[in-house]
């Protein structure tokens, strides 16, 4: 994953859980169920769970809670520190999607909320990748993330943000890459995953794959 969003998340890191409680009118329908969404990734995870992007470690907090064996993966330091303060002695990588230091332990889910949308479709079918060869028979990977069932849905989303004066939501859908469900359909089967979509608000969807 190339970093140029690190710096956005250095900043945001202080005001982030004010952010997914909804502070922000402008992003409170993207973080709408974000307790719940939270929670069903941890209710679909098993086993040892690797977390990308784990920010100020409120998912890791609830992985950890569910006594599962925890190991943590974050490019920004700011939000590093946030989530060792939060969480106590637990690991946590300096990483991201594509380049993170070598896990020893076994791995049987990989986790991630509000992140993967950082990479490009290129970038994610090389993340998926190398899961797939990380991740045993029936392994799992659990996201939550901004998801569109198409390009003219994306597009129909944009204009609704401009017309309620959402101008950094509509700079944002432009800026990142939110993929589709095809595109990640076609990406997971490609690397033997079975998969599977749950809509969870108007942006997030939760995506279940397990490995063939």
């Amino acid at each position: 994953m190339g970093r140029e969003f690190l710096s956005i998340f250095d900043d945001w890191a202080n005001t982030y859980d004010l952010s997914v409680a909804g502070v922000d009118q402008q992003y409170a329908a993207v973080f709408s169920n974000y307790d719940k969404i939270l929670d069903e990734v941890v209710e679909h995870s098993e086993g040892n769970v690797l977390e990308f992007g784990v920010g100020t470690g409120n998912l890791s907090k609830k992985l950890i809670e569910a006594g599962h064996s925890f190991i943590g993966v974050e490019p920004s330091l700011a939000m590093r520190e946030i989530a060792k303060e939060k969480l106590g002695d637990v690991e946590i990588l300096d990483g991201d999607f594509l380049s993170f230091p070598v896990i020893s332990e076994s791995i049987n889910t990989i986790v991630s909320t509000y992140a993967f949308h950082h990479l490009t479709d290129k970038e994610k079918e090389v993340a998926i990748s190398n899961f797939s060869q990380m991740l045993p028979k029936d392994g799992r990977i659990v996201f939550g993330d901004t998801i569109f069932q198409s390009d003219q849905a994306k597009e129909q989303m944009i204009e609704q943000a401009k017309r309620q004066g959402y101008l950094d939501l509509a700079d944002d859908l432009q800026r990142e890459y939110y993929p589709t469900i095809t595109v990640l359909k076609n990406i997971f089967t490609l690397y033997n995953f079975n998969i599977a979509f749950h809509q969870m608000n108007d942006f997030v969807w939760l995506l279940l794959a397990k490995k063939n």
